[in-house]
This record gives C-alpha cells, sequence and structure tokens, in this order.
C-alpha cells in the first residue's frame, strides 16, 4: 500500500542536466532521443510510466497510414491530399517534411527490426484505401513495434548517451526570465513523490494527443479512442511557456466500434474488401479521404432514419475474414477478439454496430497542436514539438517518427544549461503539484475529472454554437478552483490531479479557440450551428492562440503561407497576421443582463465517486504463482543486452518457460548469432517455444544476416509436425531469399492448407511459374485463390498459365483468376471469356471479369462494360467504372462513366467522378 506523502521542500530538489531533455518516451519522443544521441548528445528520456511500454504505439500498429513509397506515390500527390483533407489549412512546408523524408524513416524502422508487410518480390505491398492515392502499408507485427525500439534505445552505444528516467512526469517546461529560450522542466517522480528540476541546453515535448479531453458515451474516464495517458500535458505546458498553439478548434472526432471505443479499423478492413453501411445495406461515405468531412458524412448518416450504421464484413470469404481477424484481434487491439465474443458476435454472421468517439485533440489525426515549423521548432526558443503533439495535419506514425527526428536533429546543436533556474516558475511548478497534499480529504481526481469532461461533452463537442461555448468556459473558469481543491495522498494520485489540469488548459483553449473562428470548417471537426458557412475570405487563416504576459489567452489570424504543391480548390489570400486579441464570449439568456459572470456560491459539490478505470501504470504481471528462479535470473539480464554466450544455457534449460523467456530476450536484443539459435528452437519441443521462436524470427526478418546456416535451420524446420513452424520457416526462407523453387515446390505436397498458401507465395518470389500453374488443381480453394492472383504477381505473368482457372467452378477461385488478367493481359480470345462471365450468377465472378477488361483492348471491353453499369451488384458496377476508366480516352467510356455518376452507390458515384474529372 502507498505511504502518504508530505510536500517536500522545493530546495530538495533532485537536479538533473543534459544537452537534450526528451519528454515522452512513446513514438516521437524515442525517436528523437535516437537522432540527438546519434548526433552526439547527451540526452535525458523522461517518461511518467515506463518507455518500454509507454504512449500510443505500445497500443499496437496495424499499419502506416502515410507511406510515400518511390514508384507508388508521389510526394507532391500526398501534399496536395493533406491540403484537401485540411481544408486548405496548411503548413506545407511542414507536411513535405513527412512526404519526402517519410519513406527514408521506413528504411530506418526496417534496420531496426520493423517490419512492414511486402509482396512475394520483396516490394512493399501498399495498399490503396481512398479514391486516390496509395499510401496505406501494412505492418503484420505491429504489436512489436515498440518493443523494437527499447530494443535500440538499450544497445550499449545508445546507453552511452540516452540516460532513462522513468516514472518523472513535468509539468511545466522552464524559460530564461531574459530570453525566454527552454532551458529544462520541473515536475516530480509518480512513485515516491520526489521534486525533480532538469537543466537543459533544448527541450522536446513528445507527450502526445490530448487523449482525455470529452467523455466517451461509456462513463469511463480511460475508456477513450486515444491512448488515456495523454492528458493534454504537452499542449498545457507548451501553452504556459509562452508556445504558440494553432488549430486548436478542429477536433479530433473518429468511428468507432459501439461500446467498445475502439477503432473500427477501416483502414485494415477496407483493402480486404469491408466497407461501412448504413442499416440499408448501402454505402454512403462520398469523401474521398478520412477526414472532418467524411467524419460528417458519417454523423449525418448515423442520426437519419438510416442508421445505425456497421462495418461490413460478413459478404466476405472465410480465408479473408480469418484474415481480417488476425490482425484486428492481435495487433491492432487485442482485446477486440474477447469483445465480440462477449457479445456472441462472429464478422460471418454479424456486422459491426458503429459509432462516434469524443472529441480529442490530436495533430496526428486531425489538426490541433503546437505550432512548429519545418524542423520542429516551437515559437519558444530551443523548444520543440513533435508528434501528435504537433499541428502537422494527419501526420499518424510516420509523420510521428519524421518530426522526432527532426527535432532530434536541430537540439543537438545545444549544450546543457548552466545558469540558475527561475525561482518564480520553480516554485508555481511546485505548488501545481503538490497542493493536493495540503488538503487531502478534498474531492477526489476521478469525480473532478468527470464533471470537467462531462461539460466538454455538453458544451464544446460539435456542433457548436457560440452560446454554448460561451457556458463551457464559464464553466471551465469555474472549476479551476475546483481543480484547486482536490486532494491526494500518494504520488500516483498527485500525478492524476496535474493530469486534470492539463486537461482543464485543454477544454478552455478549445472552448475559446472554436468561439473565435467564426465559420465552420472541416465537416464535423468545427461544425458551427451559428456561422454553418466556410468562409475562405477571411478564415482561409491559421487561428493561433497563445499566452499573453498578463496571463490572458489571447488570438491571432495568421495567413497560410504560399503553397509549395498548387491545390486548385483553394487560394491562401496571404497579407498580414491579424491580431484578434481575447475572444469575446456571447451573451446566454438569464434572468437579467449580463456583464458579469456571477459569483460561485460558496457550497459543495455533491459527493460521489466515479469508478476509476484501468491506467497505464502497473499492469498486471501475468501468473501470480511464483516463478522459476532461472526466470526471474533470465529476466534481470535483459536489461543488459546479453550476448548468445549468455543466453545459450536458458534456451537449453529443462523448463519450457524458461526456454520461452529466453527466445523472447534474443528478440529483445538481437545479439549476433540470433537467426540460427532461433531457428534451432523451432525444432522445440514444447509448443510455447516453437510459438515464440516462429514470432521473434517473423519479427526480426528484416534485420537478420541471410546466412546458410541459419537457412539450413528453416531447411530443417520444414520437416517438424506443427504447421505454424512450417508456415514460419517459408515465410522467413521467402523473406530472406535463403530458398530456391524446387524446395518451395515440395511445400505443395503439405497436409496443411496454410502451408501450402505460404509455398504459393514463396515459389511467387522466385518467378516459378511452371511449379505454380501445376497447384492449379490444388483441392484447397484458399490455395487456388493464392495461385491465381500470384499467377499475375510473378515478374513477366502472361495469361496462358490463369487459363485452367477461369472455369474454375468457385466462384471466388474463378473471381480471382478472371480479375488476375487485369495484370496478366486481356487478349481478345480472354475478353471473349470474360466478356461471357459477365453473365455468372456469383457477383464475384463478374467484378472479376469486369476487372479483367480493364487490360482489354477498348473496342472489346468498352462496350462490353457500359452494360454492367446496371449490374444488381453495387462492387461489379464500381470494378467496371475502375476498368472504364482505364479506357477513358474512349468517348464511348467517358460517356458510360458520366452515366454512372448518379449511381445509388457512394463508391460508384465517387469513383465515376473521379474518372470524368480525369478526363478534364
Amino acid at each position: 500500500m502507498d505511504t502518504p506523502l508530505t510536500v517536500p521542500d522545493p530546495a530538495g530538489a533532485t537536479e538533473l542536466s543534459c544537452d537534450v531533455l526528451v519528454v515522452g518516451g512513446g513514438t516521437a519522443g524515442t525517436m528523437a532521443a535516437l537522432t540527438a544521441a546519434g548526433r552526439g548528445a547527451n540526452v535525458l528520456l523522461l517518461e511518467k510510466a515506463h518507455v518500454r511500454h509507454s504512449g500510443a504505439l505500445a497500443m499496437g500498429m496495424d499499419g502506416v497510414n502515410n507511406a510515400v513509397v518511390p514508384g507508388r506515390a508521389e510526394p507532391d500527390d500526398y501534399v496536395a491530399e493533406i491540403t484537401r483533407a485540411n481544408d486548405g489549412l496548411v503548413d506545407q512546408s511542414t507536411v513535405r517534411q513527412t512526404a519526402t523524408r517519410g519513406f527514408a524513416m521506413v528504411r530506418r524502422l526496417e534496420s531496426y527490426g520493423v517490419k512492414f508487410e511486402k509482396d512475394e518480390h520483396g516490394e512493399y505491398a501498399v495498399r490503396q484505401v481512398h479514391r486516390s492515392g496509395s499510401y496505406v502499408l501494412p505492418m503484420p507485427e505491429g504489436k512489436d513495434v515498440k518493443k523494437v525500439l527499447y530494443r535500440q534505445l538499450r544497445r550499449r552505444e545508445m546507453r552511452e548517451r540516452i540516460r532513462i528516467e522513468n516514472r518523472v512526469m513535468p509539468v511545466r517546461v522552464l524559460t530564461h526570465p531574459d530570453d525566454g529560450r527552454a532551458v529544462g522542466v520541473a515536475g516530480f517522480h509518480t512513485r515516491t513523490g520526489e521534486f525533480v528540476l532538469v537543466r537543459a541546453g533544448a527541450v522536446i515535448l513528445a507527450t502526445g494527443a490530448c487523449g482525455r479531453l470529452g467523455l466517451p458515451a461509456s462513463g469511463y474516464l480511460y475508456g477513450t479512442y486515444e491512448n488515456p495517458t495523454n492528458a493534454g500535458d504537452g499542449y498545457a505546458m507548451a501553452y504556459h511557456a509562452g508556445a504558440a498553439l494553432t488549430g486548436i478548434e478542429c477536433f479530433q472526432v473518429n468511428p468507432l466500434i459501439k461500446d467498445y471505443n475502439g477503432p473500427a479499423c477501416a483502414y485494415v478492413a477496407n483493402p480486404f474488401g469491408g466497407y461501412q453501411v448504413n442499416r440499408h445495406g448501402e454505402r454512403f461515405v462520398e469523401s474521398d479521404y478520412w477526414s472532418g468531412q467524411m467524419m460528417a458524412e458519417f454523423a449525418a448518416e448515423l442520426a437519419s432514419d438510416r442508421g445505425p450504421v456497421y462495418l461490413k464484413l460478413s459478404h466476405l470469404p472465410e480465408e479473408t475474414v480469418g484474415a481480417v481477424e488476425s490482425i484486428l484481434h492481435t495487433t491492432e487491439r487485442p482485446t477486440r477478439g474477447t469483445f465480440h465474443e462477449g457479445r456472441g458476435h462472429d464478422y460471418r454472421t454479424h456486422d459491426i454496430e458503429m459509432h462516434i468517439s469524443e472529441i480529442g485533440l490530436c495533430g496526428g489525426h486531425s489538426a490541433s497542436g503546437v505550432r512548429v515549423d519545418a524542423h520542429a521548432r516551437t515559437t519558444v526558443p530551443r523548444l520543440y514539438a513533435a508528434g501528435d503533439l504537433a499541428s502537422v495535419p494527419h501526420n499518424y506514425m510516420i509523420g510521428a517518427f519524421v518530426f522526432g527526428d527532426l527535432a532530434g536533429e536541430d537540439a543537438a546543436k545545444y549544450t546543457a544549461y548552466e545558469g540558475e533556474l527561475d525561482r518564480r516558475q520553480v516554485l508555481d511548478a511546485h505548488e501545481l503539484i503538490y497542493r493536493p497534499l495540503r488538503n487531502p480529504s478534498g474531492p477526489p481526481q476521478p469525480q473532478v475529472e468527470y464533471k470537467l469532461r462531462r461539460f466538454v461533452n455538453d458544451y464544446v463537442a460539435p456542433p457548436k454554437t457560440g452560446a454554448k461555448l460561451s457556458l463551457a468556459v464559464e464553466a471551465f473558469d469555474r472549476m479551476s478552483r475546483e481543480i484547486a481543491g482536490m486532494g491526494a495522498r500518494t504520488a500516483h494520485e498527485l500525478m492524476r490531479c496535474a493530469e486534470v489540469s492539463f486537461i482543464r488548459d485543454c477544454a478552455e483553449m478549445a472552448a475559446r479557440a472554436s468561439l473565435a473562428r467564426t465559420e465552420s470548417r472541416w465537416g464535423l471537426y468545427h461544425e458551427r450551428l451559428d456561422h454553418p458557412e466556410r468562409d475562405d475570405a477571411d478564415w482561409l487563416h491559421h487561428l493561433d492562440l497563445r499566452k499573453s504576459p498578463s496571463g490572458a489567452m489571447e488570438f491571432t489570424a495568421r495567413p497560410v503561407e504560399p503553397y509549395l504543391v498548387p491545390v486548385p480548390e483553394f487560394a491562401p489570400p496571404g497579407g498580414p497576421e491579424r491580431h484578434l486579441g481575447e475572444v469575446e464570449l456571447v451573451p446566454v439568456a438569464t434572468a437579467g443582463p449580463r456583464e458579469a459572470v456571477p459569483a460561485a456560491r460558496p457550497v459543495a459539490d455533491a459527493a460521489g465517486t466515479a469508478a476509476p478505470g484501468p491506467t497505464a501504470e502497473d499492469p498486471a504481471e501475468g501468473d501470480p504463482a511464483a516463478p522459476s528462479p532461472r526466470l526471474l535470473e533470465l529476466l534481470g539480464l535483459v536489461e543488459d543486452s546479453p550476448g548468445l554466450d549468455v543466453l545459450g544455457p536458458y534456451l537449453e534449460d529443462a523448463d519450457p518457460a524458461v526456454r520461452a523467456a529466453a527466445v523472447t530476450a534474443l528478440g529483445e536484443t538481437a545479439p549476433a548469432g540470433t537467426g540460427p539459435a532461433l531457428a534451432a528452437r523451432l525444432r522445440d519441443g514444447s509448443p510455447r517455444v516453437r510459438a515464440a521462436a516462429s514470432a521473434a524470427l517473423r519479427e526480426l526478418v528484416e534485420v537478420l544476416p541471410a546466412e546458410p546456416v541459419l537457412g539450413d535451420g528453416l531447411r530443417e524446420a520444414l520437416g517438424v509436425p506443427d504447421p505454424a513452424v512450417r508456415t514460419a520457416a517459408l515465410d522467413v526462407l521467402r523473406a530472406l531469399r535463403l530458398g530456391d523453387a524446387p524446395l518451395y515446390a515440395a511445400a505443395l505436397a503439405d497436409p496443411e492448407v496454410d502451408v501450402r498458401v505460404g509455398a504459393v507465395r514463396a515459389l511467387v518470389s522466385v518467378d516459378a511459374v511452371a511449379e505454380l500453374a501445376r497447384a492449379a488443381a490444388d483441392p484447397a480453394r484458399e490455395v487456388r485463390v493464392a495461385v491465381a492472383r500470384g499467377l499475375a504477381a510473378v515478374r513477366d505473368p502472361r495469361p496462358g498459365p490463369l487459363a485452367p482457372l477461369l472455369d474454375d467452378p468457385d466462384p471466388l477461385v474463378g473471381g480471382a483468376a478472371l480479375a488476375a488478367l487485369a495484370g496478366a493481359g486481356c487478349p481478345p480470345e480472354y475478353a471473349a471469356r470474360a466478356a461471357a462471365a459477365l453473365g455468372a450468377p456469383a457477383w464475384q465472378v463478374r467484378a472479376g471479369a469486369a476487372t479483367a477488361l480493364r487490360a482489354a483492348p477498348a473496342g472489346l471491353a468498352v462496350p462490353t462494360l457500359a452494360p454492367v453499369l446496371a449490374d444488381p451488384n453495387a462492387d461489379v458496377r464500381k470494378a467496371a467504372v475502375l476498368s472504364l476508366l482505364a479506357h477513358r480516352d474512349d468517348p464511348a467510356a467517358r460517356t458510360a462513366l458520366a452515366g454512372a455518376a448518379d449511381d445509388p452507390d457512394a463508391d460508384v458515384r465517387a469513383y465515376a467522378a473521379r474518372a470524368a474529372h480525369a478526363v478534364h
């Protein structure tokens, strides 16, 4: 049990010093620390939890939303997409950093061991989710990204430069009283309560989004869409340090699974054929990018008589549903499968009801954050911001890594500050931290936070009005006194109380900024019912807010910088900044004239305590039974990155739990010889050890040397009775180019379907067309589908080998084979077969046939495709539109596309409109 604390003497603070101070050990913070240390700086990384499992990234990541991979997407196109998604309010110089540096970051992460999905030839398997641009790059082992980064932090050469202080939470950035530059932070230890001061040459804030702003529909304080430990710490610290924040009126609102408060993961489901529908099964989303406009369409459908809204997966075949489940129930949200199981729901029989999340502030998913330039510098000298905290619109994970890297690179030129820290700032921070200890019986944090965030829902969440926003400002001002009266007895409670103060600051910023922007923009993100129109003449400007010398919140309308990439829909007017000053509240009807806020009555709130939710602190540590002494001994070694000579005896231990832990340690530290050692454990007698070895090999495949001894071990593993081991061995052999066609062809005789599918992928990687063609007679549908797709994926595809599959009695196989003709070629004789297949009873075959005609001569394809636009199935019509787009130079194709612009399906309409636009 925690021991009650006493208020420490500020003169007895623990003092630390560094060149570069990084606050936050998540995505951006980890990369900032690695880059700054790599450039010779002495780095101190502060994390209020533990770096090993902190930040949003620790929850898992199913893929990268904004990978601009050469040959698949162009940086300028990406910059234009983000400009449109953010309604023109973009500093393109910052977005362009992500566009141009993102691919190098993907390669850097790969060098660390992060695994991105690739095709059989080792090319990145980028997928198209939106109707233009292919930017989504799946991460099959995304649940392990944080573990990989932590392994980099603990490398010996990094440990010489990076000092990690876990459980230390800053509350204020300290600035120099003369020039305002950042010189350190003041904070405390979240376990011991000790007061901590840090002197630094530069400070990088990487504390993530303000995920705990609105209150989830469940009422659980920590049941938020975003990571609940991200309570707006960095937003508040940057504001009180004098930095400008921007776009704070542009909220983050996301679609989620009803009652689960986790993402519906359309980015995962859509490339597999899933989509969003209303209760009639109709697609309705017109917008082309996941933006506020798309959320406005979602909210309107949800509120109409066509609601509820669902993520539809039930129409997909078993193998596709299984693939989606393997991602969504392991990488993205491990609890998701448990949730559906508890409801008795199955993707095969139930579509997934969706809803709308609570509001939050997030640069990475909308645009609200600390203003930064193209080097992650804020408006305060030597203060940087990166990740979801920084206002770089729709920056997502790759952008967080890029701006962490930029911040670390620029900050590394500064050396530690050795002067005195401003006493007034230090004492103010001390008071903020420890005042709850002076009033231990005061209102508890859960009660006050619940009330605060309920006001956010009532008055700030869109659709917004000036009257409700004004009531919000009054409520948040009134609650400052309640927050000052909160009580605490432990260091953990002090942390939660400090977080409530950050949430309140963010809530006031959100309300005042929303009042200041007297227009509607970004769809649902800033919908003002009293100013319903977008006003580009006056408001195609950034809205910056900062703390004035008097302590008031004041605003400036800052013109958008000239675009680096022209976007015809927007024309920034330029001109000087407009100083708006403090925002005026809208009068709200009362019993008489309102000239001042009525004084608060000194009446205590009614008693009541909301049940605290789960926290990121102290997650359960597994089986409560006493572990083996050898296991504890091994765990104690891992922090020192032991070599294979140290881990070897544990890999041979008689206890399977010890062997499995040793395999996991190998995966975390990856010393020389890791690959062959893991391959040997594929033959272990324990399923638990084999599974750990398979997972580790897949995780490390990008960093393991492709040495013959590893290949030998993997070949031996192909004889193991465990099919999961054989599948893993094939995957790693393929990825490292350690196998050949005879080896892979032999695996086509394996009794397990998954192994045979892996063999097909491996044969594609070596362009073994003859061997692939022989697999067209496999009894399993999944294998034949893989063969059809594989025959179109070899480096020199031809239609001939597909011929036996075109008339396959299984509609999924026939459809896949027909669709493969779009890549393999569709000469007249095959075009005739595709045309005949357009009359098939199965929609999958008709869609495949329409896709095949994309590669047929226009004279044959266009007259055949035009009638398909009347097909009863929307996916068939969509395939026809996409094929007609390939023939858009033909006048008849343009006429057909123009007719499809009124299709009842939103996807078909949007693609037809895009195709017609491309003609002009």
